[in-house]
């Protein structure tokens, strides 16, 4: 009822041109028959293969079927009784075609004489600018939670009288399905919902991942935006148990928020300061695994173009997409070199930042912000203070304890019994370096071991680990500045 009301209202403000970007067009068709109706307005339809026929009334013959769009343009014209017309995948005729604009542009100037509606409906829509004032544009409304519960329902009880046997679920994952399906249209949604059912017969949260791949795809958000497929849990994360602590404290206010609506206390988001290969952006992708949310990396590098007014253009809708694709994890890399650019540039980085400035400060969706940086003293006051993001954690070398548990992580990862290594030898050697280090010493001991034919120890692990020199002796001195400026700043990630 809602979008009819607001339809009517579009018709009723005289708009000449009215833009429908949808992908449910007979849903569209379906809102305008409607709306034709109660304003007592004759609809029409026009498409290429039909041409222009009144979308009441059944086919009847002597119906005129004009299929060229400047024919079909200019018999509205010539047409004196005021109507609504639905032209559905009109965008090709738009470009470069000065006739058909300018029958367009007349039909909205004659609008308050003969009261014409033109209706497009298209997935996508540029408009000339010689037409851009005279529209309006018109969004089909989401369906919400509980409408989406029902097409879940509707699909398993479908699923049921097919197969004899009942859709087997619990109710965590249902509504863990629910909530992922937010977003797209009850169409997408009820294929989607299917698609989960389909090959076992269950709802699991097995079936989210894939769910939320297609959801991608469906959403078309490739380019500055990507998918995410590899969220690790935190069972794969050593160490880091105060983030791990704060995390889970927060986890059933923002799955709350996915379902009634951001609130005032809703988690908004953290920021990672840590030396490069210390575990922020593992941690970035374990908060996604945690939650049991899409997690979606945000190119700052891609969101920049020459032309001005572009860069803060795709950073708007990147961040809109991510909204569409809430609840989920908005993982955001390095994002001093996104936003650092200083004067150099024109201003742009500027402009970029206060784009993403407000969009944290105003943003209503749930999407949860993991933003990690290098070097904190590139990013600006402004976007480090609380309100913006909820904490500021730093990611510090890993302690002896943290050490042998990622040891352990990437052993077992590798099919390599623990037990089979002395641990706290190990720990005691790598000391200063990071996990991502301790990882790669793990590999460069498999290919010793391999190449002389002989299976993984100690021996070859401590060997790898003596010949290697850690990011914390080569670069020693950043690492105390970092150290410095986070002391009393920021809270320590472990410990």
């Amino acid at each position: 009822m809602k979008d009819l009301k607001d339809l009517r209202l579009i018709i009723a403000s005289r708009y000449p041109i009215v833009i429908i970007e949808t992908w449910e067009e007979k849903r569209a068709l379906d809102l305008l028959r409607r709306a034709g109706m109660q304003k007592a307005r004759p609809v029409f339809g026009w498409n290429i293969i039909e041409g222009l026929k009144r979308l009441e009334l059944a086919d009847a013959e002597g119906q005129r079927h004009t299929l060229e769009p400047d024919a079909a343009l200019g018999q509205i014209r010539s047409t004196k009784e005021p109507g609504i017309y639905a032209l559905c995948d009109f965008h090709p005729y738009l470009e470069n075609a000065p006739k058909v604009i300018r029958l367009l542009k007349d039909i909205a100037l004659n609008h308050d004489a003969v009261g014409h509606t033109l209706v497009f409906i298209s997935h996508a829509l540029t408009i000339p600018p010689e037409l851009s004032r005279f529209c309006a544009r018109f969004e089909l409304t989401m369906p919400d939670q509980d409408q989406i519960l029902n097409i879940v329902q509707e699909e398993a009880r479908a699923f049921a009288r097919e197969r004899g046997d009942r859709v087997r679920t619990g109710r965590e994952a249902l509504d863990k399905l629910v909530r992922n399906l937010r977003g797209l249209s009850k169409d997408d949604a009820r294929r989607l919902a299917r698609g989960a059912i389909i090959h076992d017969g269950a709802i699991t949260e097995d079936d989210l991942p894939e769910v939320n791949k297609a959801k991608f795809r469906l959403l078309d958000m490739d380019g500055v935006l990507s998918f995410e497929y590899d969220t690790a849990s935190f069972a794969q994360v050593g160490g880091l148990t105060r983030l791990k602590d704060w995390l889970s404290k927060r986890e059933s206010v923002f799955t709350s928020a996915a379902v009634d609506g951001m609130r005032a206390d809703t988690p908004k988001g953290i920021l990672l300061v840590g030396v490069q290969g210390g575990g922020k952006s593992l941690a970035a992708k374990a908060v996604a695994g945690l939650w049991s949310l899409p997690l979606l990396r945000l190119d700052m590098g891609a969101v920049y173009n020459k032309y001005f007014g572009e860069s803060e253009r795709n950073l708007r809708e990147a961040l809109r997409m991510a909204e569409t694709m809430a609840p989920c994890v908005l993982w955001l890399d390095e994002i001093e070199k996104g936003i650092s650019g200083g004067d150099n540039d024109g201003g742009t980085s500027r402009r970029v930042l206060g784009t993403l400035l407000t969009w944290m400060a105003e943003r209503k969706a749930p999407v949860f912000m993991v933003a990690t940086a290098n070097d904190i003293e590139r990013l600006p006051p402004e976007l480090i203070r609380k309100g913006r993001i909820d904490e500021l954690f730093f990611v510090d070398l890993p302690p002896a304890s943290t050490r042998e548990e990622i040891l352990r992580i990437h052993l077992v990862r590798r099919e390599q019994d623990p037990a089979g290594f002395d641990l706290g030898l190990l720990a005691e050697c790598c000391d200063g370096f990071t996990g991502a280090e301790i990882e790669q010493a793990i590999v460069a001991g498999l290919y010793s071991a391999r190449a002389q034919g002989q299976p993984l120890t100690t021996a070859h692990l401590q060997a790898e680990i003596q010949s290697t020199v850690p990011l914390s002796i080569t670069m020693s001195e950043n690492l105390a500045a970092l150290r410095a400026w986070c002391h009393g700043r920021a809270v320590p990630a472990d410990g």
